[in-house]
């Protein structure tokens, strides 16, 4: 598995109704050993969490699920990271 970083960056427009659904998201992909971390910046402009997939379209497929994604209220990223 390689390392995916998912950065999410809020957008004016958010529905904070959308938040504990990217909450439970993130908790059933880290009960199947997908996210590695996962938080919100100190300065409630979005977060971030270190998704394990195969490859960058497996990632990016998973993020596609994501409520945040769904939503549309925020701008997201996702980027390979060779983390040590």
């Amino acid at each position: 598995m390689n390392r995916y970083l998912v950065v999410l960056i809020r957008l004016p427009h958010l529905d904070p109704a959308v938040v504990p659904l990217h909450l439970a998201f993130l908790d059933g992909l880290r009960e199947e050993g997908r996210v590695e971390l996962s938080g919100g910046f100190t300065d409630k402009s979005g977060g971030a969490y270190l998704l394990l997939a195969a490859d960058l379209a497996e990632a990016t497929a998973l993020v596609q699920n994501d409520p945040a994604h769904v939503s549309g209220g925020w701008d997201i990223t996702v980027h390979e990271w060779q983390a040590h």
